[in-house]
């Protein structure tokens, strides 16, 4: 079990928790016929991650931002290429890459106080870590596009009729169910589970091209001036007063 150890910011994704989750990736892949499969969850009981860390996106150049939404990209594939099955444990707010993360796990499992969003817009920015493309997946393109459009929170059982999310539990109860559902997963054929998942996942494979243009589109605006407004504004805790530039 991975859990991200930052409550004090509500799990917040900043560039030291991707490396440590892109390092514990690397060594899962290379001795994945020792794991039964992967939970990943938050610390404390507000959060399995709220986001990116706002504050890191303060100055970006287009070069920085597209490079940062790449490096995202790639470490949640790994996450969805992983041929164990991979289960996020949602305990609260899953937003922007924290609902992104989830997204890219085979499973969820929720809380019935998580929340989840890609609310990118309210910073003049789109969601960068594969978001565009996984919310179709999940819940249709018209939904997806209304959640990514206004910023608006769903709560967990609303995912879970939409589609984003496998079940919903209590908290207490969230660790134990996604326990027993990977060892019972890990006591089918193993071959036959990463052969499921290799399946699946080759249906998505021409989206492959979108997550390029999304991570391009979102290092050209957040070297803009609605952007880096729409950071400061949140930083400020202040309402942004975007201007088209």
């Amino acid at each position: 079990m991975l859990t991200l150890e930052r409550s004090e910011a509500l799990n917040a994704l900043n560039k030291d928790i991707m490396n440590e989750l892109d390092g514990h990736l690397a060594e899962i892949e290379t001795n994945a016929k020792e794991y039964k499969g992967l939970i990943i969850t938050g610390s404390g009981p507000k959060a399995f991650a709220a986001g990116a860390d706002i504050s890191e996106f303060d100055g970006l150049s287009e070069i920085q931002g597209r490079g940062m939404a790449e490096n995202g990209a790639a470490i949640f594939d790994r996450i969805e290429q992983l041929p164990i099955v991979t289960i996020a444990a949602v305990n609260g707010f899953a937003l922007g890459g924290g609902c992104e993360l989830a997204m890219a796990c085979h499973l969820r499992l929720a809380s019935s106080n998580a929340r989840f969003g890609q609310p990118e817009v309210n910073l003049g920015l789109i969601p960068g870590y594969g978001g565009t493309q996984r919310l179709i997946r999940y819940i249709g393109r018209g939904k997806a596009l209304e959640l990514m459009m206004t910023g608006d929170m769903i709560d967990a059982l609303e995912a879970q009729r939409l589609g984003l999310v496998n079940r919903v539990l209590e908290l207490d109860q969230l660790l134990p169910e996604a326990i027993q559902l990977v060892l019972k997963i890990a006591a089918k054929g193993p071959l036959a589970v990463a052969q499921v998942i290799r399946c699946v996942n080759a249906y998505f494979e021409p989206t492959i091209g979108a997550f390029s243009i999304e991570a391009d589109r979102f290092g050209n605006l957040i070297a803009s001036a609605d952007a880096q407004e729409g950071v400061h504004a949140f930083l400020s805790k202040r309402k942004a007063e975007f201007k088209g530039l």
